[in-house]
């Protein structure tokens, strides 16, 4: 008995239907997405581009240890901290303070007396000395009376009187130094004779005076030789003029 199958089924794929596009409309592009919306394209990095060095974490603090202050190079000072206290020390400080202000206004107050009892003679009169000497007073200083010890700032003129000669000493011209010399010391200066110094333990600081000197109290029967071409015959008689610039008193 014969068995007939069916045939199989073809099954034909149905085309699927084109748009169909005018010529009057064009194809729809959907809009670009603005930059806000666009995602980094390094996402690894989280750093702001405005901010290219970002600050690198710092490491933490370590507390600060005070260190011991050395002690002060002032050893009265020192002395007094360390006995006293504090209070002290600064009182000690504040009276060295007041002291060398008080010397600097005394110094000033000094100079102004000096220069306002100074006074310039009008008639030179003469004053002859046991010793022999002559002085003509030509100003008379306010300031103080040298003492042996002190350091006295003279300037000074000499010449052999009666002569044509050169001064053999001369501080009054421009840019000379004028002589320091302390009170009752030896050698004397070149050109300063025993004569000089008797005579300016009688002038005050700021005075001035034309000195005649006798060879007993100058340069002697021998006269001398202060180098430099420069020789004062024996027996001379001397001629000097004398200012007293400035005497600084000695410390007790």
């Amino acid at each position: 008995m014969a068995t007939f199958l069916p045939s199989p089924t073809l099954i034909i794929p149905r085309p699927i239907p084109k748009p169909h596009l005018s010529c009057s409309q064009s194809p729809q592009i959907p809009p670009p997405s603005s930059p806000s919306q666009q995602q980094p394209l390094n996402p690894i990095s989280s750093s702001s581009p405005s901010n290219p060095n970002p600050q690198r974490p710092q490491p933490p603090l370590k507390p600060r240890v005070s260190s011991p202050q050395p002690e002060s190079t002032d050893w009265v000072a020192s002395t007094l901290t360390r006995r006293f206290g504090l209070g002290a020390g600064l009182a000690w400080v504040a009276f060295l303070a007041v002291g060398v202000v008080s010397e600097q206004i005394k110094t000033r107050f000094e100079a102004s007396q000096q220069a306002s009892n100074t006074r310039t003679v009008e008639k030179e009169e003469e004053t002859v000395l046991p010793n022999g000497i002559k002085y003509y007073e030509l100003t008379i200083g306010g300031g103080a009376y040298p003492k042996k010890g002190d350091l006295v700032v003279i300037d000074l003129q000499g010449r052999v009187k009666d002569s044509n000669s050169a001064p053999f000493i001369d501080t009054f011209g421009e840019g000379k130094k004028p002589l320091a010399l302390v009170m009752g010391s030896r050698p004397y200066t070149k050109g300063m004779c025993e004569g000089i110094e008797y005579v300016l333990n009688s002038m005050r600081a700021g005075g001035k005076r034309r000195v005649i000197v006798p060879p007993t109290m100058g340069f002697g029967d021998e006269g001398v030789d202060l180098g430099s071409n420069v020789q004062i015959p024996p027996a001379s008689t001397l001629e000097y003029i004398v200012q007293v610039d400035k005497v600084s008193i000695a410390p007790s």
